[in-house]
């Protein structure tokens, strides 16, 4: 071969080499100005150029930024993947009597079990989805938020209709919120038909055996069995999954953190889920249809119809020192713990229902896992956690290093996020235009806007 073959080869393989330090960066860009240029500009950034961060919670809270769904066409694209049932969707109702009864419904529910009771729920489904990998005794590779969604299907389960979940119910509703979080990550395309049968095993369920807390009363047999699915068997299993994995990653990509655990007194791992949360927030951005005009001091008001793009990750790295450095104890002190931190959302504008017991039950069924195994992880730690987290869990009676473990994990993960972003760009950009296409917000407002029309449920 002649010096410029060797050469044409030698750049070929650099380049191919270089691939996972530039083309997931540059795919991801690509991404976001397909979806930017397909849905449109249509959102206020916030915050942003229009609403910077001091004025994010006041723009937040007003009451009329209220509107849900109905005027964006952004919204089409969530329905899209929240499907079956998004209009029943306690997150995607209007405001209204439908909202309050779903929103009281949902509140009866969750404050059913005590403290105590939660505790000893989390720790026994905790426990028994552990007891299935082996108990503890020899080292296995996992994907924690995979690890952590039968456990959160399994509590919801029972907090719904207080008795344990059958195995194959677990299995349905892990399937369900599995499908549901891939499409959101664009890691894969919906298979409603998985969705279906979780919405027919729960029509079966409510026609013979109903749950002790009434379901609300102004949403039809159908529209119930929806308002479970989205609001316990999708929502709360998906969050609670990511904000279990999203803890458990970063004590395996912190061992220092994780080591402090065994003697940093009571309140360390409280505070280590409050940096977590505050690093990796469970939402990404939460739009808002606003239904009134906004006024504001110095500014523009901001008028009625207007998107406002409320963006959690921004906001919570505005105004903190050293924010890109993941340390437990700067929630010490007043002083020195961050001022924008929105976890749960905030008070005034539809906050998350589990933020009363959140940070309990994340901590139960982490302190479970750290009873039987030490935690070591090489993978990347990004918010969207798109590899749903690979982990080893070492066993606590296993003092060997798994150096060479973690190198290969390094190294696969490196790779993996080559063929994945290409694969969030394909399916992303078709499940985008497919949406837009559907238009499951835009018909089910122009047809029905009493908000009853059954014509968009179960849609494809």
């Amino acid at each position: 071969m002649s010096a410029a073959g060797w050469a044409a080869v030698v750049a070929a393989l650099a380049v191919a080499a270089s691939l996972p330090y530039w083309l997931p960066r540059t795919v991801v860009a690509l991404r976001v100005r397909i979806f930017a240029r397909v849905n449109g500009e249509e959102g206020i950034a916030a915050p942003g150029r229009d609403v910077p961060a001091e004025e994010f919670k006041q723009v937040y809270g007003h009451p009329a930024a209220d509107g849900r769904s109905r005027g964006a066409a952004l919204s089409d694209l969530f329905w899209y993947w929240l499907s079956p049932g998004p209009e029943v969707h306690q997150e995607h109702l209007e405001p209204g009597p439908r909202y309050d009864d779903v929103a009281r419904t949902t509140r009866q529910i969750l404050a059913g079990p005590s403290r105590a009771e939660w505790t000893g729920l989390v720790a026994r489904c905790t426990r028994q989805v552990l007891d299935e990998l082996g108990g503890g005794e020899r080292l296995s590779k996992v994907r924690l938020r995979d690890l952590m969604m039968p456990v959160w299907a399994s509590v919801y389960y029972e907090v719904v209709f207080r008795s344990p979940c059958p195995r194959e119910v677990r299995d349905l509703i892990s399937g369900n919120a599995d499908d549901v979080v891939s499409a959101l990550k664009c890691t894969r395309l919906r298979h409603l038909d998985r969705r279906a049968r979780l919405t027919a095993y729960l029509r079966e369920r409510l026609a013979h055996d109903p749950p002790p807390v009434p379901l609300p009363a102004l949403l039809t047999e159908r529209e119930r069995a929806y308002y479970l699915q989205g609001t316990f068997f999708n929502t709360a299993v998906v969050q609670m999954s990511e904000a279990t994995a999203h803890l458990l990653l970063a004590l395996a990509t912190h061992r220092e953190i994780q080591e402090n655990l065994a003697s940093a007194g009571p309140g360390y791992l409280d505070r280590v889920i409050d940096e977590t949360l505050q690093h990796f927030p469970l939402f990404g951005v939460a739009h808002r249809i606003t239904t009134g005009e906004i006024p504001r001091d110095g500014r523009p008001a901001i008028p009625p119809g207007s998107v406002l793009l409320f963006n959690y990750p921004e906001y919570q790295r505005s105004g903190t020192a050293g924010a890109e450095r993941f340390d437990p104890d700067r929630w010490l002190s007043r002083d020195t713990r961050p001022t924008a931190s929105i976890p749960f959302g905030i008070a005034a504008n539809r906050p998350c229902p589990a933020r009363g017991f959140a940070v309990l039950t994340m901590r139960v069924a982490a302190e479970e896992v750290l009873r039987r195994f030490r935690l070591e992880s090489s993978a990347e730690h990004t918010r969207s956690l798109p590899s749903r987290g690979p982990c080893l869990l070492i066993p606590r009676s296993d003092t060997g290093s798994p150096r060479l473990r973690l190198a290969a994990m390094r190294l696969a993960d490196h790779w993996a996020n080559v063929p994945r972003s290409l694969t969030q760009l394909v399916l992303g950009t078709y499940m985008v235009w497919d949406a837009r296409r559907q238009g499951l917000c835009r018909t089910y407002f122009a047809t029905a806007p009493g908000g009853s029309s059954p014509s968009v449920v179960g849609s494809r």
